[in-house]
């Protein structure tokens, strides 16, 4: 399928012929192909269905705008550069973004893009509805499934995003063309629903033929996305008042919408088409284009080998070509470093997650502490040499089986409190300590004190488990813990820079050298009770200063500080662009006091 969609798309253009933004649509043209050939067919059909898929892929869209800038900054991840506020990319992430920013405002950017996706899902969605004829071909069925299921998870996305946006659930019409934007509670309450129509129409993991691959949707992945937008709707976030608030429709109360979170999981979980796997299995899986439905990963955005920016942005630097990649990229956002300290020293997930170093010239060398890589994704773990200079073909993971669980454990320990909830936090923890199977003893007899304990434990796990995931912001904005979680950050950032409070046993420096493989780096001086008496003992060719080098910190105070540079807050979306704004015909403005 990785390359089906990009020869597929056209198809499309059968109603559409621009898609430049979603208030600058031009009117419908006559096709030559008919809707009523095209979706009762089923072959014609999926490749319209896949054309969706190409609105992600695009230069500007999900593929080199929203999945390298949306998500950050948290206290888990930032932007590697963040604190180059010349650069707009800077000023995306750190909660302080320009309405006309050179990253984003075009007329085929990501908020356009989305928008596109969008119009050709309500083409598809319409078309199947009706002529399908999707009560009785399961194919079809499965195809109006996955049109509703991308819909909704383009939304989840603009909310995220922008807060309250245009509501579109049918193909444009000249007197639709121009529209304001609708509250997002209208918009969650519609795609919940459309995600509940879904679950009807598609197929568990490997029940059907268009199952078999994790680059089509199934019913697990509909199941927890579900829920996932279910504990957005629910939670906190900023309002057009510039209030941080619940909803207050009674319809998206956590009271309504926990339980649906709670069965949609144990439903996922019940079914047992799904598999946790090793942590690092999952990964591996993906840099090597493994698509096999079934096993942790639950749906992912297809690139194919010439498109996407997955490694490129969130990749292990590698500064020259080598025998691993002939692109010199990777570390382009990274974990902030105060994570690799928040791990316990077993947890397995740890040095997969937070990487120190980068590669020049096909060797390890240590990586300045205020920019480390994370190493979920690797050139080095790659089945083939990407040649691309600016894509690598990866896909991007939309939800894995242990988000499940973890959503589970959150919606449980609400409902029935910690002790009915512990198993499914157990089981992730259980994953991240196979060799130490007393620690996740210890642990889970402390958290389940009572639910406010227990609920803690959720956010810390949370963060450990999804990394580099993109997942933590708008974590914290349901859990209305930006601000406060983002504030820590900046504290603990500036106690590792001076070696105080919990980092006052680290070393000054670093001792290393290249291991026998000839490529590995061996490092001395990470962890807690590391000593540079010990560390000069070992004899190591090479130390450098950790924290200081050339007489200045490496990490730095504007360097800390420009982990957010506005209060998160209160600027918790992005301003919709200035070119979007004037194509508007008057009928969008930008709210929460931008």
């Amino acid at each position: 399928m990785k390359n089906k969609i990009y020869k597929t798309a056209a198809l499309l253009s059968f109603v559409v012929t621009i898609y430049s933004c979603n208030d600058t649509l031009e009117a419908p043209t006559q096709s030559s192909l008919d809707e009523s050939f095209i979706f009762s067919n089923v072959t014609l059909a999926e490749q319209a269905v896949m054309g969706i898929h190409q609105s992600f892929s695009e230069t500007n869209s999900y593929r080199g705008r929203y999945i390298p800038f949306y998500g950050l900054n948290t206290d888990i991840e930032w932007y590697n550069s963040s604190e180059n506020t010349s650069d707009d990319r800077a000023l995306l992430t750190s909660y302080s973004p320009l309405v006309n920013s050179t990253q984003m405002n075009t007329d085929n950017n990501a908020w356009a893009k989305m928008y596109e996706g969008i119009e050709r899902a309500n083409l598809c969605i319409r078309g199947l509805r009706t002529y399908g004829n999707v009560t009785k071909d399961a194919k079809l069925a499965q195809l109006l499934g996955e049109a509703l299921t991308l819909r909704a998870y383009i939304y989840n996305d603009l909310i995220k995003a922008w807060g309250d946006v245009p509501a579109r659930f049918e193909p444009i019409t000249t007197s639709t063309l121009y529209l304001p934007k609708s509250d997002r509670d209208v918009i969650y309450k519609q795609i919940l629903a459309d995600l509940k129509e879904s679950e009807n129409l598609v197929a568990w993991p490997n029940e059907s033929a268009l199952t078999q691959s994790t680059e089509h949707v199934n019913k697990a992945f509909v199941k927890g996305l579900r829920a996932r937008i279910c504990l957005a709707a629910a939670g906190f976030s900023l309002r057009p008042d510039k209030t941080v608030r619940r909803s207050n429709d009674p319809e998206l109360s956590v009271e309504k919408l926990y339980p649906i979170v709670k069965q949609e999981c144990l439903d996922v979980i019940e079914s047992k088409t799904c598999a946790l796997g090793t942590f690092k299995q999952n990964f591996l899986n993906l840099c090597q284009d493994k698509t096999t439905a079934g096993l942790e990963s639950l749906y992912e955005l297809p690139f194919s080998d010439g498109r996407g920016r997955v490694l490129y942005t969130f990749g292990v630097k590698h500064t020259t070509t080598d025998k691993y990649t002939q692109q010199a990229q990777g570390g382009a956002n990274g974990p902030v470093p105060t994570v690799f300290y928040d791990f316990d020293k077993d947890d397995i997930r740890r040095d997969i997650t937070c990487v120190p170093y980068e590669w020049t010239n096909g060797v390890q060398v240590p990586r300045k502490i205020s920019s480390w890589c994370f190493g979920k994704l690797r050139y080095e773990w790659m089945s083939r040499v990407v040649t691309s200079t600016n894509d690598d073909g990866v896909n991007w993971q939309c939800m894995r089986y242990a988000d499940v669980y973890l959503m589970a454990a959150e919606a449980i320990n609400e409902l029935d409190g910690p002790n009915a909830a512990a198993p499914y936090l157990r089981k992730i923890r259980e994953r991240a300590f196979l060799t130490h199977p007393e620690k996740v003893d210890t642990y889970m007899s402390s958290v389940i004190a009572n639910k406010e304990t227990f609920f803690n434990a959720i956010v810390d796990e949370r963060a450990l488990e999804f990394c580099g995931e993109m997942l933590r912001k708008s974590d914290l904005i349901r859990w209305n813990l930006l601000g406060s979680k983002l504030n820590e950050a900046k504290t603990k950032l500036t106690a590792l820079a001076n070696r105080s409070d919990n980092y006052s046993d680290l070393p000054d420096k670093i001792y290393y050298k290249t291991a026998a493989d000839g490529e590995s780096l061996v490092i001395y001086g990470l962890e807690h009770g590391d000593t540079d008496a010990a560390g000069a003992l070992l004899n190591y060719p090479t130390n450098k200063g950790w924290f200081v080098s050339n007489g200045l910190n490496n990490l730095t105070d504007i360097k800390v500080n420009s982990l957010f540079q506005k209060e998160p807050d209160t600027h918790q979306f992005w301003p919709i662009w200035q070119f979007f704004l004037d194509a508007s015909n008057g009928t969008l403005t930008n709210d929460y006091g931008y």
